[in-house]
């Protein structure tokens, strides 16, 4: 079922998200936007533009004056200032101006490296969000947050870049695959646990259904993902305040998904850091024990891991430290959860406390 939502409505940088069942859409929407007629680039990767890179394009035959695509190759170890300047060099070759557009088709990665794209070249273009994954669906493409790893530090260049337009096409979802899905299902949890107990329920009670990705089913999930998205961006824009509660689970998440070079997708990475923090917030007598091991547990349906083999937990405990979120060498700021839907910051988590985390979701065999 089609439907809209406005992000910072009657505001300077509104936009709309629209979910449909395709691509036809698309269209009136870009023509309702003034972009009928410009030059536009697709930007996407080696994997997701050989699935719909031509059907987008079918879509808007006619509609620009030249329409383009640029590829290049899947995966996060290619999210960097290299990818940038290739990307940059070909809207160059194709005389893109100030007045052109980018459009970003495909998960996370390229939604950022896209976005970051159309910030920096000529000082800012225009650029639509078209995510494919569930967790660019859910999260990624909305908010305008854009960038690129820089050797350790994740996402550690980059520039707020709003959209004029995100456009889900759920149906791409059907060829998605299960880790990728299960990887976006690590970031929908996410929202239930810091800001909606309800929508956690929610998650809870239609797990087959979402399993069995039922239409009906992930258009509602996914447009409540986008709801608490919506909320929490047009509060605090440039991350300021509340929006840092979006970064639960990923402080931890993030070291280890750079300590394992990129092997894990991102929500995998996230459901484990979820997994630690909320294993440090149940220690710091903020959740009970038993609510720790039902949100442990409740990854392990949607095929998410809870623990890990082969890990250094010092080194994990060092990579944290260079973590754009670090305050300084000594001290990050750290989500954990006062209860089920209402998490909260702290920037005295020690050292001690992250390791013990860490040792949580270490593989044991004692603990399986």
């Amino acid at each position: 079922m089609a439907s809209k939502l406005t992000v910072n409505k009657d505001r300077e940088n509104q936009y709309d998200i629209l979910l449909e069942g395709d691509f036809g859409a698309l269209p009136a929407a870009l023509r309702i936007l003034g972009m009928e007629g410009r030059k536009a680039v697709i930007v996407t990767d080696d994997q997701v533009g050989g699935h719909y890179a031509e059907q987008l394009k079918e879509s808007l035959e006619g509609f620009f004056s030249g329409l383009f695509v640029v590829t290049f190759p899947a995966g996060e170890p290619n999210k960097n200032l290299d990818t940038v300047t290739a990307i940059l060099r070909s809207f160059v070759e194709y005389k893109l101006n100030r007045h052109d557009v980018v459009l970003a088709l495909g998960g996370g990665v390229v939604g950022d490296v896209a976005g970051f794209c159309a910030a920096v070249y000529m000082r800012g273009i225009d650029v639509v969000q078209i995510p494919t994954s569930l967790l660019a669906m859910v999260d990624s493409s909305i908010g305008g947050k854009t960038g690129v790893d820089l050797d350790a530090y994740k996402n550690m260049v980059g520039a707020f870049k709003m959209p004029r337009l995100v456009y889900i096409n759920t149906s791409v979802l059907k060829t998605l695959d299960g880790r990728q899905f299960a990887s976006g299902m690590a970031e929908v949890m996410k929202y239930g646990l810091i800001m909606d107990a309800s929508f956690y329920e929610w998650i809870i009670t239609h797990l087959y259904e979402i399993r069995e990705r039922r239409e009906d089913c992930l258009s509602e999930m996914i447009e409540q993902c986008c709801i608490c998205k919506q909320k929490i961006v047009e509060r605090d824009p440039l991350e300021k305040g509340d929006r840092a509660l979006l970064n639960f689970g990923h402080t931890i998440g993030h070291a280890i998904e750079k300590f394992k070079n990129f092997e894990l997708l991102h929500g995998e990475c996230v459901a484990l850091g979820s997994v630690a923090a909320a294993y440090i917030s149940w220690k710091k007598d903020k959740l009970s024990m038993d609510e720790y091991y039902e949100i442990r547990d409740m990854f392990v349906p949607f095929g998410l891991p809870i623990s890990i083999e082969d890990i250094d937990a010092q080194e994990i405990l060092k990579l944290t430290h260079s973590d754009k979120k670090a305050l300084d060498e000594k001290s990050i700021r750290f989500v954990l959860l006062k209860r089920v839907g209402k998490a909260y910051i702290d920037t005295k988590v020690t050292e001690e406390e992250i390791l013990a985390g860490i040792a949580e979701i270490e593989y044991r065999e004692d603990n399986e």
